[in-house]
């Protein structure tokens, strides 16, 4: 099978269940990956357990990192003059609220947060390439890298296109020529539905900051 992936990333749970099925698919056939125009963050991570990956030499890859970005409206609540109040049943409950400051605790246990989810992409990017942890924790930083840096540094197995992709999953299941290529059915795009759902979602995601909602991210910047 031929993975394309474009992607920039996304949020670390369904990032973290993509690279399980590509793992356990890969125990059993053979996978590659061929990387778009961006394959970063939680793109990257997908992509890791994948039996080989191909990139383009431009391609926008890794970005091994976790992103939580917070805002606060505190300030400019205060100058229309709209108070809040909260009531909760820890400190920590309306941790990263937009409508307070963070304080020092309130930094220190989101940040081990990331830290710890930063070491799950580490642990799963060394076990899905087969390289020692620490050489991979030394580019964890969230840089983004080309496809020629990370075939340098062993992130990538080979520089080519989808097509280059598609030939050698054919050479590696034993097909002599031209590989036919089986793809899903292409679904009509009814442009109404991607309006109404991107209003939808801009407005949820202003309801979630607003309601202090937080999300991590695998997500290229």
């Amino acid at each position: 099978m031929v993975l394309r992936v474009d992607s920039p990333g996304g949020v670390v749970a369904p990032s973290q269940e993509i690279y399980d099925e590509v793992r356990k698919f890969a125990a059993k056939k053979k996978i590659i990956v061929s990387m778009g125009s961006l394959a970063a963050s939680g793109g990257y991570y997908i992509s890791a357990p994948a039996t080989l990956i191909y990139a383009n030499p431009g391609t926008i890859t890794a970005s091994i990192g976790v992103i939580l970005k917070l805002s606060n409206i505190e300030a400019l609540m205060d100058k229309i003059g709209i108070k809040s109040y909260t009531l909760k049943t820890g400190r920590f409950k309306d941790s990263g609220s937009p409508l307070r400051e963070l304080s020092k605790e309130d930094r220190a246990m989101l940040q081990a947060v990331i830290d710890n989810t930063h070491e799950q992409f580490v642990r799963a990017v060394a076990a899905g390439r087969k390289l020692p942890v620490e050489e991979v924790r030394k580019i964890a930083d969230g840089r983004i890298l080309s496809g020629e840096q990370a075939m340098g540094m062993k992130l990538v197995d080979r520089l080519g296109t989808l097509q280059d992709a598609i030939e050698e999953a054919g050479r590696l299941v034993g097909i002599k020529g031209e590989p036919e290529v089986i793809s899903p059915p292409k679904k009509k795009i009814d442009y109404w539905d991607v309006l109404v759902d991107g209003m939808e979602e801009k407005f949820s995601g202003t309801l979630r900051s607003a309601a202090g909602g937080m999300r991590l991210m695998y997500e290229a910047e």
